[in-house]
């Protein structure tokens, strides 16, 4: 087992994110296909939460709601203004159905994209 157990896969619906926290910080999940991918939930530019943004699947990318800046969910760049910004991304690993997240910069971070 990796990381801090986040959800089951069930829990996200594809191309849609959900916001979690893990150790005390949010983040939002977002599952594309087999793919899960977790980055900060709290947009660079605005202080609100990412998880209730559109998830665009052709840019992989999470959109925040309140001004349309887009994350890259694999490297956390802000693609869109007005965010300039990145975001942390987190490692995640897939046991059977349980989503398990390890924050970037804990000790056991692989700070890559999601799995």
């Amino acid at each position: 087992m990796t990381g801090v157990r986040a959800c089951v896969l069930s829990d996200l619906a594809d191309g849609a994110a959900l916001r979690v926290e893990v150790d005390g910080r949010p983040v939002a999940l977002v599952r594309l296909g087999d793919r899960v991918h977790a980055i900060d939930d709290t947009c660079s530019h605005a202080e609100v939460s990412l998880a209730e943004g559109d998830v665009d699947v052709d840019e992989c990318a999470l959109e925040c709601w309140k001004h349309g800046s887009l994350f890259d969910l694999e490297t956390g760049e802000a693609l869109t203004l007005p965010a300039i910004k990145p975001v942390a991304v987190h490692a995640v690993s897939l046991e059977a159905d349980v989503v398990f997240v390890t924050l970037a910069g804990s000790a056991t971070s692989t700070e890559g994209p999601g799995a």
